[in-house]
């Protein structure tokens, strides 16, 4: 590019960005096009946040997921921008993005083919939900598939249902191929068959033709007995492992008689059975032999056999042995030999390798006729063309997702960057930010800045350094699952929250309600005032503690004593009753309470004196001192408090909050008095509320506050005059 031109484009690419300042940091404002289009040169270091997560936020999370490119569950500045870029590419009206959600046709920029063929297929949208293109397509128009994509109309997907399919053949074949293979879902919402389902499908056919073709039923080797052979089979393998057995074990037996009696059952075994019910389904009467072993013992075909396996063995003998070696040879009557056995499996062997050979596939629901007319059919090639075809119209499908990332981005991603470049909808008010959960009651108070807790150990321990009075409160709420929150009591009165069991309610940003227990509090000063009167609070309660300390220890020496006389006088019931004086000098100690009277007096003189001092130190300033005395008295007792406070509000800030929730906030977002104030709700009565103050069941009012008061007036007048004038 030529010097001169390239100069042009840097002053053409130049911005004038706007500031305003809120939270003591500068924020970037957001509200045009131009805005937008240049917000990858805005430099990152001027961004508020860094990175967020996409679940826990008011904020919906299908566009998050949309946001999030690579799926970590965080939305990065790189994401951001890219998500800004593709919007702006597409729209001819980047404005749009900063009016009520909707996004009219008419936005759609038509510059390159990828922009036509989503404003093809949004206009789609608009004629399947029965609008018209002067309409703006809404979120709400693309969440049911259903309706975008009718079971009757190829979706680009790969899925074939029965309502593609013209040939009443081909619906049949469809059907049978879910049947066998499960349905694969299309995204009509209806089942069908894709290409690995079909080629699934014909192999398994195919293979279950060729193993029944290989069952020669003709060939007296294979099939010995026929159409009955299958039946003798399935007698044969009922009890083949328990006669081998028995043969393994008179073998056992002619080779070493010392375990014929090892072989056989031993007679503890029939003890347990005596003693318990036994039946022939019996299972450890099945476990027994199949009948007596001794050496060169042929099997019993009647008495003497297992009754747990009579009832198989007579299946045995009439659908085996008795087709079988009726005709082939005379078996002794009623038992089979060894070589009678191994010449049965001889027999039957084949049938059984062909039948260990059948394929594990539910494609044998189909009748052998069904599936040789199938496998000899076209069936599969024509279903393989509808399966291409829909292929061939995936324009609309595939469009229909970058539709839905542009009607999503315009009603949402100007919201997340005034929560993310700035954090304008926190702190400018006009909506809550997507981090409040909702609003806290508790304690005759409203809190706004409410967060959802996740990670209740992580955030224990890192909003604390947000200098936030903070209250974790568990809600609960019936049909939900139950959430965590954390609130920041910026302003009122906190000496009356108790942990655990102070219950409140929570109002999510649904309105539905939630009943909140607090389960932990974070201690932090909530404002100038508080602190100001917390040392005199403090001094009052520790008045007040040693106060009922002092009563409960007189009330149970009181007790003790009373305790100890009852018992005593209960113990001595024949003596003497004492005289009044042993009485008197036993419960009265005259000169005991001389000396604590005498030190009370010493204590009241002790501190009348030092009052009186103090008071002519006062009273001897010139008047307009006096005040400025009480107030320095003031300031030093209160002072370290409330500077403690200033500086702990001072550094109040939102960032330890966020950044426990998973956020990377890039600057110190400030909380001060002002807009801490805004954050909590105090309860005051609606502006021209009339109030009755008459209270029928208020404290009698009594004299006594008002004359006290006067008379210390006098006093300190009379002192006044006493030291000024003397």
């Amino acid at each position: 590019m030529p010097q001169g031109e390239q100069a042009l484009a840097t002053i053409q690419s130049q911005h004038k960005w706007r500031f305003f300042r809120s939270g003591g940091f500068d924020q970037v404002t957001l509200d045009s096009a131009a805005d937008l289009q240049h917000l990858d040169e805005l430099d990152p270091k001027l961004w508020t946040v860094l990175n967020c997560p996409t679940t826990g936020l008011e904020f919906d999370n299908r566009t998050a997921a949309l946001l999030d490119l690579d799926g970590d569950g965080q939305i990065r500045v790189p994401e951001i921008l890219c998500a800004v870029r593709w919007a702006c590419q597409h729209l001819h009206d980047v404005d749009i993005m900063f009016k009520a959600p909707g996004l009219p046709l008419s936005a759609i920029n038509e510059q390159d083919a990828q922009s036509i063929n989503l404003k093809t297929a949004a206009r789609r949208v608009l004629e399947i939900t029965g609008k018209t293109e002067a309409d703006a397509l809404q979120v709400e128009d693309l969440t049911d598939m259903t309706l975008l994509f009718s079971p009757h109309h190829f979706n680009g997907d790969g899925v074939v249902t029965a309502e593609l399919a013209s040939d009443a053949e081909l619906v049949q074949l469809i059907t049978e191929i879910i049947q066998t293979q499960g349905g694969q879902p299309d995204r009509s919402g209806a089942e069908g068959i894709n290409s690995d389902s079909l080629t699934a499908f014909y192999q398994e056919a195919q293979a279950v033709v060729e193993w029944h073709a290989a069952a020669h039923s003709d060939d007296p080797l294979f099939s010995p007995l026929g159409d009955k052979t299958a039946d003798a089979v399935v007698a044969f393998e009922a009890v083949k492992s328990k006669v081998d057995d028995f043969f393994v074990r008179c073998q056992l037996a002619a080779f070493d008689h010392r375990a014929t009696d090892a072989l056989n059952p031993a007679v503890a075994v029939y003890e347990i059975l005596s003693n318990k019910a036994i039946s022939n389904a019996d299972m450890d009467v099945a476990a027994l032999p199949l009948a007596a072993v001794a050496a060169g013992a042929a099997l019993p075909l009647g008495e003497g056999v297992n009754p747990a396996w009579s009832q198989a063995i007579t299946e045995f003998k009439q659908r085996v042995v008795e087709p079988l070696l009726g005709a082939k040879a005379k078996h002794k009557a009623g038992h089979v030999t060894a070589e009678q056995w191994q010449q049965i499996c001889e027999l039957l062997q084949p049938w059984r390798l062909w039948l260990a050979a059948k394929p594990e596939t539910r494609v044998h629901q189909l009748e052998i006729e069904r599936l040789k007319a199938i496998v000899s059919a076209s069936g599969k090639e024509q279903l393989e063309a509808l399966i291409a075809q829909d292929f061939a119209a995936s324009t609309f499908a595939d469009n229909l997702d970058a539709v839905e990332r542009l009607v999503r981005y315009q009603r949402d991603l100007v919201t997340l960057l005034r929560n993310f470049v700035s954090l304008s909808d926190f702190y400018q008010g006009k909506q809550k930010a997507i981090f409040q959960a909702g609003t806290l009651y508790l304690d005759q108070r409203s809190c706004e800045l409410v967060l959802k807790v996740s990670d209740m150990a992580r955030h224990a321990t890192m909003a604390p350094f947000s200098g936030c009075y903070l209250v974790y409160c568990n809600c609960e709420r019936q049909g939900e699952k139950p959430l965590q929150i954390v609130a920041a009591l910026t302003g009122g009165d906190v000496d009356e929250l108790m942990v655990p069991g102070r219950n409140g309610v929570f109002y999510d940003r649904q309105g539905r309600d939630w009943r909140a227990m607090v389960t932990k509090v974070v201690v932090q000063p909530v404002s100038i005032g508080q602190a100001f009167w917390s040392p005199y609070k403090r001094v009052a309660a520790f008045i007040e503690a040693q106060l009922q300390k002092f009563a409960a220890s007189r009330d149970k020496d009181i007790e003790a004593k009373t305790t100890t006389g009852v018992a005593t006088v209960a113990a001595t019931p024949t003596q003497a009753a004492p005289s009044a004086a042993t009485t008197t000098a036993a419960s009265f100690d005259i000169a005991k309470f001389a000396g604590i009277f005498a030190a009370l007096g010493l204590a009241v003189g002790a501190i009348g004196t030092s009052l009186a001092a103090v008071m002519a130190g006062l009273f001897a300033l010139v008047w307009w001192q006096i005040p400025l005395v009480i107030a320095a008295v003031l300031l030093l007792i209160s002072g370290p408090s409330i500077l403690m406070a200033f500086l702990t509000l001072r550094r109040r800030n939102l960032g330890p909050l966020l950044d426990a929730n998973g956020w990377a906030v890039n600057t110190r977002a400030k909380i001060n008095v002002p807009f801490g104030a805004a954050l909590t709700g105090l309860a005051r009565l609606p502006a021209g509320a009339k109030r009755s103050l008459a209270d029928p069941y208020a404290e009698k009012k009594r004299p006594w506050r008002s004359v006290l008061l006067l008379l210390v007036v006098f006093i300190a007048a009379g002192l006044f005059w006493w030291f000024r004038f003397q």
